[in-house]
C-alpha cells in the first residue's frame, strides 16, 4: 500500500558554503519526530572509489537514517503532490514496506519552489543507469 504523508517542511540546498552536499528534503514537521525523505548527492562528480562502492549516484535517506543509493526509479511532481517510486530491493535498507511514497506538499511555497529546483539536479547526478524517470509538471 502506498505510503502517504503531508510535508509541512521542505528544503533545497545547493550551496557548498552552507552544506557538505546538495540536498532536497521533505518532512512532516520541522522537528525530528515526523516522517521525512531527504535526497542527496555530492557537489563534485563521483570518483572511482565511489563508483566501486555503488555510491556514484543519488542517495535517499529516511527517518532512523535508512539509506540507499540509486534507489529512486521515478519521481512525478504534479501540482502539490510528489510521487516517488523506489526500487523494491531498497526497501529494507530504507526501513520502508512499500515502493511508492506520495507526499502532499503543504510547506511554504518558497521552500517547495526551492526543493523543485534542486531535486532534479540530485536525481540526475552520477551514473546514467541509476537516473530515475522525472515527470515535472
Amino acid at each position: 500500500m502506498t505510503y502517504r504523508f503531508t510535508a509541512r517542511a521542505a528544503c533545497g540546498l545547493d550551496d557548498p558554503d552552507e552544506g557538505a552536499c546538495v540536498m532536497a528534503g521533505l518532512a512532516e514537521s520541522n522537528d525530528e519526530e515526523g516522517f521525512s525523505l531527504v535526497f542527496m548527492c555530492d557537489f563534485d562528480e563521483p570518483d572511482s572509489q565511489e563508483a566501486s562502492l555503488g555510491m556514484d549516484t543519488h542517495c535517499l535517506v529516511t527517518p532512523d537514517q535508512g539509506t540507499a543509493y540509486g534507489c529512486v526509479r521515478e519521481v512525478e511532481l504534479a501540482g502539490d503532490v510528489l510521487r516517488v517510486t523506489l526500487d523494491p530491493s531498497s526497501l529494507g535498507d530504507l526501513g520502508l514496506t512499500d515502493p511508492v511514497v506520495e507526499i502532499l506538499l503543504r510547506a511554504p511555497a518558497a521552500d517547495v519552489a526551492r526543493m523543485r529546483e534542486v531535486l532534479p539536479r540530485i536525481l540526475t547526478y552520477g551514473r546514467p543507469d541509476a537516473r530515475p524517470r522525472l515527470i515535472m509538471r
